[in-house]
């Protein structure tokens, strides 16, 4: 499974971007797909995760703001992020295959390449 994720940019605080992770292979549809960041000098965390039943959990962080959805037919997760602070400057990396604790980066077996946010203040 190969992903790309896409839709990083510049936006200034309290504005809105839509992220996109493009998967492929034709089991995309049965994964948990879900969406960390790394933030400079900081460790990779957990942001959202869907399943393939459509189920959806947030970190509290980001909880109310963000929204992730996915859709099957194109193989797609999204990542809706609204009212957006400086602190989720990050760059935001999306997982797909998730064995075990979901908010485990140990528990993924692939991983996209990463699309740098920026929010200014």
């Amino acid at each position: 499974v190969q992903l790309q994720a896409s839709g990083g940019g510049l936006v200034q605080a309290g504005g809105s971007l839509r992220l996109s992770c493009a998967g492929s292979g034709r089991t995309f549809s049965i994964y948990r797909m879900s969406w960390f960041r790394q933030a400079p000098g900081k460790e990779r965390e957990f942001v959202a995760t869907i399943g393939s039943g459509g189920s959806s959990y947030y970190a509290d962080s980001v909880k109310g703001r963000f929204t992730i959805s996915r859709d099957n037919a194109k193989n797609t997760v999204y990542l809706q992020m609204n009212s957006l602070k400086s602190e989720d400057t990050a760059v935001y990396y999306c997982a797909a295959d998730a064995r075990g604790r979901f908010s485990s980066l140990t528990a993924y077996n692939y991983w996209g390449q990463g699309t740098q946010v920026t929010v200014s203040s």
